[in-house]
């Protein structure tokens, strides 16, 4: 309970001091979509059966999942296990939605989140969605501009619903956001030639979140991007998530208990362990320990460096973008073993982050191997929150 509200101490002090030093300053209308360029995007929120563990054992320790490991991992008569029903974004080729944009290998790692959407700033960004899930959802962008109609977020703010169509989309639904790019959506003066904003989910955000819907945007400064968008000063780029995704929070944990647990263990569980708050919605479950191993302390939605290994070349020009989303719990350490990166003009191989956290750090590998980029935070490390990089000679 200490750490819980230190960690409640931290993200108000944190809050507040962002708050403080972030002045509102007007935008002039004349800077937004300055160049006339529109990047379109096709992306749909769909179910799937997501894995967290798909190898199946520790990828750090070498071993099969064991003692605090394999409670987060493996399904029993009071933990669903390493498999969840979860809605991702995901990117088509056109608006057909008929064929799947597919990854690049070196891009794999990438793993539950959405595609990243780039633009140069001055450009626009539009995004085609739709909706394969069986629940309404949206996308919610961070840092650009965008008029009511594609904030993408549902909340009172005085505006009839059939001019913001784009805040909750229902099942099959289609809808078309627009944003812009203005100078104060790209990097400041003191930032390298790219940054990070997260987009997400906002009919209900702290449950459309838990379920997965999450992703980035990438903005380069003008002139300094190539055709595709990536900044031209940069060889490679790794986008990593530190969630601790509260499966309990997620639509789908009903889902994932009728499938995972049988129907004698659930009305155990119901008799003993569960409180049913608002039905249809979500369970919560003490006493047997089933809320804490729905905690999913994850990079990129693997535990234990069960995703693929995140590539890159001795000397490269590397910039890593840093997302955290979630919780109060969500207060995150991100530690680099074997190299350094270049973090706000100084030297690390650590920094915090906040929930809703967007940073940026340049690396110049020079530790050729395999290491892990992992959470500090003792409980999370503990919990799985970890991924491999490796530095090729």
């Amino acid at each position: 309970m200490k750490g819980v509200v230190w960690a409640v101490f931290l993200f108000a002090v944190g809050s507040l001091a962002q708050l403080a030093a972030t002045p509102a300053a007007p935008q002039a209308k004349g800077e937004i979509g300055a160049t006339g360029r529109v990047r379109t995007y096709y992306v749909a929120a769909e179910e799937v059966e997501w894995d967290y563990a798909p190898l199946g054992m520790d990828m750090a320790t070498g071993k099969p999942f064991e003692g605090t490991a394999a409670a987060y991992t493996q399904p029993g008569p009071t933990s669903i296990g390493h498999v969840y029903r979860k809605a991702l974004y995901r990117e088509y080729t056109d608006g057909t939605f008929a064929t799947r944009k597919p990854r690049l290998p070196q891009d794999e790692y990438l793993g539950l989140l959405g595609p990243i959407l780039r633009a140069e700033v001055g450009e626009t960004i539009k995004v085609v969605f739709k909706n394969n899930a069986s629940r309404p959802f949206s996308m919610h962008p961070h840092g650009v501009f965008y008029e009511k109609a594609s904030e993408g977020s549902m909340y009172a703010d005085n505006v009839p619903h059939d001019q913001k169509m784009g805040s909750m989309v229902p099942p099959g639904g289609t809808f078309t956001y627009q944003w812009e790019v203005p100078e104060r959506a790209g990097p400041g003066p003191e930032d390298p030639s790219s940054i990070v904003w997260l987009y997400h989910s906002h009919v209900d955000e702290y449950k459309d979140v838990a379920s997965g819907l999450v992703g980035a945007i990438i903005v380069a400064r003008p002139g300094q991007a190539n055709p595709d968008g990536t900044p031209r000063d940069v060889d490679r780029e790794i986008v990593a998530l530190f969630a601790g995704f509260n499966e309990n929070q997620s639509w789908y944990v009903q889902e994932n208990v009728a499938a995972h647990i049988s129907a004698a263990d659930q009305q155990a569980l119901n008799k003993r362990d569960a409180r049913l708050s608002e039905p249809h919605m979500y369970i919560s479950f003490t006493g047997k320990g089933f809320a804490e191993t729905n905690f999913k302390f994850s990079v990129n939605g693997y535990l234990y460096g069960n995703g693929p290994v995140i590539t890159m070349t001795q000397g490269q020009r590397v910039r890593w973008y840093l997302l955290d989303v979630g919780d109060v719990v969500n207060f995150h350490t991100p530690h680099w073993r074997g190299n350094l990166v270049t973090y706000h003009h100084a030297r690390t191989d650590v920094f915090s982050m906040l929930p809703a956290g967007m940073e940026t750090a340049d690396m110049v590998p020079d530790a050729p191997g395999q290491w892990i980029l992992h959470c500090q935070v003792d409980d999370h490390h503990q919990a799985g929150m970890l991924t491999r990089y490796e530095v090729l000679p």
